[in-house]
């Protein structure tokens, strides 16, 4: 009796780590877990209220919503691949699935999806979730990178404002921070605490790629002349023009807004979504507005990795899984999604909402935006994340600081980053 109890409990714990997130219950109810990272919130509250609607009118499909942290979610999911304890639908960034689809941890959205989503969403923004021959997420909400002023402070000095139809160029960016500065004050403060996203993104702009695959799919880095522009930009405003803080260069985006409320710097590029922390912590009569990044031969093209939806492969019910990523993405949930986090939507029908293209807190400027937005340069590279972490970052840190030049820049981005990345491409 003993014996058959064991092997019983034995089949029931294999049972269970082959479900991963998936509960059935006796009367055929499923349960998804639905892992969200939404931090802030409002876009905590909403994402909640969806799931109860879908709660509301799906009795035999429940989801159970989980809290997940951007902080750790990449070895958190390894984790749970590994452990077969992934949930079934998984919220990430576009720019952290690459090894989970091909390791073979995520589904292949390819045939799961409604033709209503796919033809929704612009084929540059699926290609930031396409691996191989496969999609491994749904990307839904994105954000450009903007740079938040002081209008006060820009107003009195009689700059030109740039618009979306007319930005400044990255030389003329210089020279108005440059302009900007004196007396202990900056014309910008970046934060770059994580510079090495910021850095490619902005790059796309000047002509920057970096990453470069040849007929074989083999990828190989080289630093040339439209990857240097943003890089050189902004060591020069540190370290010649004095004209960027640097104090800020080691710091994240919420640590510059203090300085910025008091008046110490004109500038800080921010992320779109850094308006919602603004109008929270703002003083009172403080004057700001929203100014788009600089452009170079590449116009305002800007590299985004967004925010994406995948299931995990081990799910037993990806159709189901599919079925409510569908509703949580129908275009009157995804322009609440966005303004919820403050950021823009990828679907095209959801960019057209009149709440995105409001002078409020300006969303119009951000929303004109979105049709630059693409690709971040390294979406598919595979050993992207340890090229960042052990030689891109300190490699980026080192020069915006002074105390390395452009050549030992290019030297350790190409030559140390091609060992890293040789590696995963045997």
């Amino acid at each position: 009796m003993r014996r058959s109890w064991f092997i019983t409990a034995v089949l029931v714990l294999l049972l269970t780590s082959c479900t991963g997130g998936t509960r059935e219950s006796d009367d055929g109810t499923v349960t998804l877990r639905f892992q969200s990272l939404a931090w802030q919130e409002e876009s905590v509250e909403v994402n909640k209220e969806l799931v109860k609607e879908w709660n509301a009118t799906h009795p035999d499909v429940k989801v159970e919503y989980v809290q997940g942290s951007w902080d750790s979610v990449h070895d958190q999911l390894l984790t749970s691949f590994e452990g077969g304890e992934a949930p079934d639908i998984i919220h990430d960034a576009s720019d952290d699935l690459a090894d989970f689809a091909y390791g073979g941890y995520l589904a292949d959205l390819t045939d799961l999806l409604p033709e209503r989503l796919k033809a929704d969403i612009p084929q540059h923004s699926w290609e930031t979730a396409t691996f191989g021959d496969g999609i491994y997420g749904v990307p839904f909400l994105q954000e450009p990178r903007v740079l938040i002023a002081n209008a006060t402070w820009l107003k009195e000095s009689g700059v030109r404002i740039p618009t979306p139809d007319r930005p400044w160029s990255w030389p003329e960016f210089r020279r108005i921070t440059d302009a900007l500065s004196g007396d202990g004050k900056y014309g910008v403060a970046w934060p770059l605490k994580e510079p090495v996203s910021a850095t490619l993104n902005l790059s796309l702009s000047a002509g920057g790629q970096l990453f470069h695959r040849d007929a074989d799919g083999k990828v190989t880095i080289r630093f040339e002349a439209g990857d240097q522009v943003v890089p050189r930009t902004i060591h020069d405003q540190a370290n010649t023009d004095r004209s960027a803080s640097p104090t800020t260069l080691g710091s994240g985006g919420s640590d510059t807004l203090p300085g910025f409320f008091g008046g110490r710097y004109a500038m800080v590029p921010l992320g779109f979504s850094y308006r919602q922390q603004i109008v929270q912590q703002a003083p009172k009569g403080f004057d700001w507005q929203v100014l788009p990044a600089p452009a170079g031969p590449g116009g305002l093209a800007q590299g985004v990795s967004p925010q994406t939806l995948s299931i995990a492969e081990d799910s037993p019910h990806q159709q189901e899984a599919a079925r409510f990523i569908d509703f949580l993405l129908r275009p009157q949930n995804m322009v609440r999604l966005a303004l919820g986090d403050w950021m823009l939507p990828t679907g095209t029908q959801a960019l057209k909402d009149p709440a995105l293209h409001t002078a409020e807190h300006d969303w119009a400027t951000g929303t004109a935006l979105a049709g630059h937005l693409r690709p971040a340069p390294a979406q598919s590279v595979r050993g992207y994340p340890e090229w960042k972490d052990k030689v891109a970052t300190p490699a980026f840190q080192e020069y915006y600081s002074g105390a390395i030049g452009l050549g030992e820049l290019r030297e350790r981005l190409e030559e140390d980053g091609d060992l890293v990345l040789a590696r995963y491409q045997r």
